[in-house]
Order: structure tokens, then C-alpha cells, then sequence
């Protein structure tokens, strides 16, 4: 199967062409100077979705992540809270793993942290400054951006239209407004890695071009991360590393847009965001995957309380389908393809319609349920739990999902039956009041009488 995805860099759609079927993938993680917020859990469970579908296609999948665990913000953040940068970062860190496990998204294939490829970066900065595109200052290392001229063509800016919203007092050490650093000298109480620039520490852009391609080599498939980082992020990221090689550094871009709150994009800095903990604390993980991925990656969505209530009604629709089609059937079948729902995943990324796809068979299920037949329950039920599972949705059998409680609930499920039978319908409706202390529903339909968790 074909996949296509928008690629941020030719502005159009474009097939992966990965060789040796196996599709490279950099995502852009979490600079770890605060706590997750919900913000950044959209581009991990996009990711985690795009890679379980790739892999059910057929192919295999290096996925890299990054975690930027020193840069200015790390450092003024732990000053701030009076704690060694690198326990801030650890800690932080540890809550995002903790998190992302949650919400059942897999470990990437590596975990990349800057702090562990100092080596990787002095080697790309050195490379850059060969080929005449760096210049030292002071003991600071700066990109020359003018020196590129392919510079913007990921973000579609111009150098000159750039220079409109910069100050222009440069500093001293720094040629033109425009520059970024590359490796910055410590200053006191900083900090810092031996270079050949003097004691220092890399710059954020540079953390990314060096260890993607560590792992993943030159013209790797795929490059994805938050709309916010098109410009300057990922637009450096191609600067730094095309410069120095004269090469593509990646084939194509997915950019994942922004959650939104009352409005504004969620921000670290300012404190406007939402814990990815407090959120898990209130709702399920498998709710906050739908909320997600009810919306397309490529449109901005905002986070709101009563849409994760609307999620959670909508997920609660599935669960009770599938704990009622249980109870229905007496065979089950494994799906291994579901083409419609599959070839909306390969345009695009298209999950709204693929959700569409999930609601459409619980409706189907649900009137074929109400109307007494199972003729076609174990293909829509199959077809369903291959659906969430290629979504990336938790194992989905609720309270009731062990043989021996199967069994049991079966057994009382008999007993009211034959207590109704009998005419004994005092006792059938104390049966049913207990059960609903216990937290259990009983319906009595003509095929029988069906019990299950609210």
C-alpha cells in the first residue's frame, strides 16, 4: 500500500519511498525544562499512530526521538527553582516517560538525548565552519545565514523580509542579526563541554541535525515535529546540515499543528498549559487518544473540557458495543485488514475519517444488536478492534474481560432467566438491583439476558 503524506518542504503530497522498506523517522521531542503539558502529548500520540500503521502495512520503522535536555531554558530554569539543571531535566524527563507509557504510546527505537552526543555536534559545527558557512567569535560559534542561499525554503521566508523583525543592535561578537549560534561559550557558573572554541555548550538547532543523522544517515525519510518548530527550528536544522554535506538532510516533513488553549498556543514559558498528569488524572488515556486524533494532525484544534467530556461519552459508545457483542456471541473472528479504514490512514494521515470509520460499525453493530441478529457482529466486531488497535488504543476489554468472570456473569445471566421463567419476578428484580450496586447492568433482550458493566 502506498502511503502519502503532506511534506511541509514541497508544499504537496508525496508518497514514502523508503529503502529497504524500512521507513527512518526523526520526531522532535520535548525540551525538558518543564513539566508535559497536553500540548506536546498530540505530536507523541500522532506519532505513535503513524508508526503502528506503518508497520501494519508491512514496514518497518526506526523512529528517533529527541529529548533537549540542556539549552538556555533549562539552565534559567533550574536557577530558578534553586536545583542542578541536570535533576530538572531528569525529572522532567521521567514525567514525560511516565506519561507517554500511559497513554500506551511505545518507546521510540532510540531515545536521544543532546547531552549524550556532545562528540556528534563539535563534529557537525567543525564541518559547517570548513565549508565556510560558521564563523568563531569569543568563543561563541555562529551560523552565517546569509552565507546559504537556500536559506527558507523549508518555512517559505525571505532573508530580507527576516531582517524587518530583528533587532538590529548585533552583538558585538556577531556579524549579522540574522546568525544563530551554533555552540555558545560558558559564562560563569554555566554549563560546559571542552571544544575547540573554548568551554562551551551547543545551541539548540544544531542538537537535532547532529543526531538524526547519527542514527538515521544522510536524506532519512521523514522528519516530523509541532508546526511551531518550522521556522527557526527545522528551517536551521536544513541549513546546518545541508551546508556542511552539500546534501539533502531529509526527504520529506510532517508537521503536527497546535493545541490550543482559550485561544493560544500552550507555552512552557508563560505557564498557559494544561499537565499532561493533571489531565490523565481526570480522564482515561484511550479518551484523550480520540480527542486527538478525532481531529486531522494539519488543523489546529483546541483543548477544552467538555470536549474531552464529548470524548469520553464517544469512548464509552465503543466500549459498551463491544462488552454487549461479547455477551452476543457465541464465535469470534480476527481481522488482518480493513481496507477503507486503511486507505484512509494512507491519505494523509486521515484518522477524523478513520474514527468516522469506528463510529460507523459501533451504529451498524448497535442496530443489529437492537434488532436481535448476530449474522454480522463478529465481522463489524473484528473489523472494530482491528481499527483501535492500529490507532493505538489500550487492550480494550473492560472489567468483565476474564474467562472466569465471563463464566460467572453467565451463570447469573442463567439464573435470572430461569428465576424469570418461573414467574419469580420479585427475585429476578432483586438479582437486578444487587447487580446494580455492584456496578452491573442487566438487559433482557429476546435472545436472552445480557449483563455487563456500566
Amino acid at each position: 500500500m502506498q502511503v502519502e503524506i503532506y511534506d511541509t518542504l514541497s508544499r504537496k503530497r508525496r508518497p514514502l519511498e523508503p529503502e529497504n522498506n524500512t521507513v527512518r523517522i526523526y520526531h522532535c521531542g520535548m525540551t525538558v525544562q518543564a513539566r508535559p503539558h497536553v500540548g506536546h502529548l498530540r505530536g507523541y500520540i500522532v506519532m505513535d499512530a503513524f508508526r503502528r500503521f506503518l508497520r501494519h502495512t508491512g514496514y518497518e520503522v526506526k523512529l528517533v526521538q529527541n529529548i533537549t535536555d540542556i539549552d538556555d531554558k533549562v539552565i534559567e530554569k533550574s536557577r530558578a527553582e534553586g536545583i542542578d539543571w541536570r535533576m530538572l531535566a531528569e525529572r522532567n524527563t521521567r514525567e514525560l516517560l511516565d506519561v507517554t507509557a500511559a497513554l500506551n504510546i511505545e518507546p521510540p527505537t532510540v531515545m536521544s538525548r543532546a547531552t549524550q552526543h556532545i562528540e556528534e555536534i563539535i563534529d557537525l559545527v567543525k564541518k559547517i565552519i570548513d565549508a565556510g558557512h560558521a564563523y568563531e567569535a569569543s568563543g561563541d560559534v555562529y551560523f552565517d545565514v546569509r552565507s546559504y542561499p537556500k536559506y527558507g525554503k523549508l518555512s517559505g521566508k525571505n532573508v530580507d523580509d527576516l531582517m524587518e523583525g530583528v533587532r538590529k543592535d548585533v552583538a558585538d561578537n556577531k556579524r549579522d542579526p540574522l546568525d544563530f549560534a551554533l555552540w555558545k561559550a560558558a559564562k560563569e557558573g554555566e554549563p560546559f563541554w571542552h571544544s575547540p572554541w573554548g568551554r562551551g555548550r551547543p545551541g539548540w538547532h544544531i542538537e537535532c541535525s547532529a543526531m538524526s543523522t547519527h542514527y538515521l544517515g544522510l536524506g532519512f525519510d521523514l522528519h516530523a515535529g509541532g508546526e511551531d518548530l518550522v521556522f527557526p527550528h527545522h528551517e536551521n536544522e536544513i541549513a546546518q546540515y545541508e551546508s556542511a554535506t552539500g546534501k539533502p538532510f531529509a526527504k520529506a516533513w510532517m508537521h503536527v499543528e497546535m493545541l490550543n488553549l482559550r485561544g493560544e498556543k500552550m507555552s512552557k514559558s508563560t505557564g498557559h498549559v494544561v499537565l499532561a498528569k493533571e489531565v490523565l488524572e481526570r480522564y482515561e488515556a484511550n479518551v484523550l487518544r480520540l480527542y486527538t486524533l478525532r481531529i486531522h494532525y494539519r488543523a489546529q484544534t483546541e483543548y477544552t473540557m467538555d470536549g474531552m467530556d464529548e470524548a469520553r461519552s464517544a469512548w464509552e459508545r465503543i466500549t459498551n458495543f463491544l462488552a454487549e457483542v461479547k455477551s452476543a456471541l457465541t464465535e469470534r473472528s480476527v481481522a488482518t485488514s480493513y481496507p477503507e479504514f486503511e486507505a484512509a490512514l494512507a491519505d494523509d494521515f486521515n484518522t477524523p475519517k478513520a474514527v468516522g470509520l469506528i463510529f460507523d460499525l459501533v451504529r451498524d453493530g448497535n442496530e443489529a444488536l437492537a434488532e436481535g441478529g448476530t449474522e454480522n457482529l463478529a465481522d463489524i466486531s473484528s473489523k472494530l478492534n482491528l481499527g483501535l488497535k492500529l490507532l493505538g488504543f489500550e487492550p480494550l476489554e473492560k472489567q468483565d474481560s476474564s474467562d472466569e468472570l465471563d463464566k460467572i456473569l453467565a451463570l447469573v445471566a442463567d439464573f435470572r432467566a430461569e428465576l424469570r421463567a418461573a414467574k419469580a419476578f420479585e427475585w429476578a428484580d432483586k438479582l437486578r438491583a444487587m447487580l446494580a450496586e455492584s456496578g452491573l447492568e442487566i438487559k433482557d433482550t429476546k435472545d436472552g439476558t445480557r449483563i455487563r458493566f456500566k
